[in-house]
């Protein structure tokens, strides 16, 4: 708490809080905002994952019906004052386990094409038993150009650590690659308790060699409300196996497209976060907009009720001060590794130098970033930082936000120190 309160009292300039309120608008201005993305939540599983904390149930045919109605009841009610289709750079299905409501992705693409032009790719999340040659002939007629496999190892026993079950996951992704889609990223966790360097480098090969265009890796959390058998492994052994990941895949020929993310060269990347602003449609979807940030409730019946009520389904909203949406800018832009200048002024409304100059130089001094063509590129050091900086702020303010989320449908104030 310590770090994530010193660091947003320096990037803020004010000791005040992050203050996420129950009150909110009706009605999201977006219409005038370039870069512009979209996400799609799908809440349900066929069974629940102890180490997953994201928002989801166990899956039930009656119940994603209703689902499904309330979410294109959502995107009517977000876009209703739109005049003409805005343009927006992608199109992102996250969950849960988007593929339970796969005969549905074509109706819920379809209805935002009415409303949106989506200029860059479509990614959906699938799960190794989703990956079947019906379900991606069904992903490519809907629209779908990537995929993300929620691999996590192909190791059985960090399999078993994390309470999956092994198959040979390595023809899953070569199905995957079969079928053409533009990227293919692989999700793996690092850091699995009783993991090795040696077990994580043979994921990563096994990844790409098979097929795998990125792979993003995320370390082992233990999440409060989650229910995990094993705790995690000390932050100092995370941070080297990090370090260790990091220099096997330079050796491999990799991109480091994130502090968590390696790709081959001159593909197209996979990320549903690093956007400068975005829309979230469903239950616990996230907006960032110029200035505020929004969150949709956790709650499916608490979501369906309020859309049916001609109402935006929004738990909790922040309305950023100038510096506060600096910083969260730059936390976001640091961990894609890059820090646009000219984005920052038009997001920020002031220039990167006049705001933070003196951290920026200092920050170049110290070997933290180098300046390339007017970007700033986090070096593997800064990464290293920013890594366990993001660990901190996870257990500070993610963790706490969505443990009372699950809980509360529609919280009065949240307040994040």
């Amino acid at each position: 708490m310590l770090l994530t309160s010193l660091l947003r009292i320096i990037l803020t300039r004010s000791l005040k809080p992050f203050v996420f309120e129950g009150n909110y608008k009706n009605r999201l201005e977006f219409e005038k905002l370039d870069d512009l993305g979209l996400y799609v939540h799908i809440p349900f599983c066929r069974s629940i994952c102890s180490f997953c904390p994201y928002c989801k149930e166990i899956y039930d045919v009656k119940r994603a019906a209703a689902y499904k109605a309330a979410l294109l009841k959502e995107i009517d009610l977000v876009t209703r004052d739109l005049k003409f289709p805005k343009r927006v750079t992608s199109l992102y299905f996250g969950g849960g386990t988007p593929a339970l409501m796969i005969d549905d992705l074509k109706d819920i693409i379809g209805s935002l094409k009415k409303h949106f032009i989506i200029t860059g790719g479509t990614g959906v999340e699938l799960h190794p038993t989703d990956i079947t040659e019906a379900n991606l002939n069904k992903l490519s007629e809907a629209g779908v150009t990537m995929v993300s496999l929620g691999i996590q190892s192909f190791n059985k026993g960090c399999l078993e650590k994390l309470g999956r079950k092994w198959e040979p996951f390595e023809d899953k992704v070569r199905l995957v690659k079969n079928h053409g889609f533009e990227v293919t990223d692989v999700d793996l966790i690092f850091a699995i308790p009783g993991q090795t360097d040696e077990t994580l480098a043979d994921d990563i090969g096994k990844a790409f060699d098979n097929g795998a265009t990125q792979v993003s890796t995320y370390p082992f959390i233990d999440f409060t409300f989650a229910d995990n058998a094993y705790r995690p492994m000390p932050e100092k052994v995370k941070k080297r196996m990090l370090k260790q990941l990091a220099s096997s895949c330079r050796n491999m020929g990799l991109e480091r497209t994130s502090v968590w993310t390696f790709a081959k060269g001159g593909t197209e990347k996979y990320s549903s976060v690093t956007r400068d602003t975005f829309l979230g449609f469903g239950v616990s979807a996230t907006s960032l907009l110029k200035d505020i940030f929004k969150i949709n409730t956790f709650s499916i019946d608490g979501y369906i009720n309020r859309v049916n009520e001609e109402s935006l389904p929004t738990s909790l909203t922040l309305q950023f001060t100038k510096r506060q949406r600096a910083a969260y800018f730059l936390f976001w832009s640091a961990y894609a590794l890059r820090i646009d200048p000219v984005k920052f002024e038009k997001i920020v409304g002031v220039p990167l130098n006049r705001m933070y100059g003196l951290e920026m130089l200092i920050a170049e001094k110290l070997g933290f970033i180098i300046r390339k063509d007017n970007i700033y590129e986090l070096t593997d050091k800064a990464a290293g930082i920013y890594h366990h900086i993001e660990q901190v702020y996870t257990t500070a303010y993610i963790d706490r936000m969505w443990n009372v989320s699950r809980k509360q449908a529609f919280p009065d104030k949240i307040v994040l120190k």
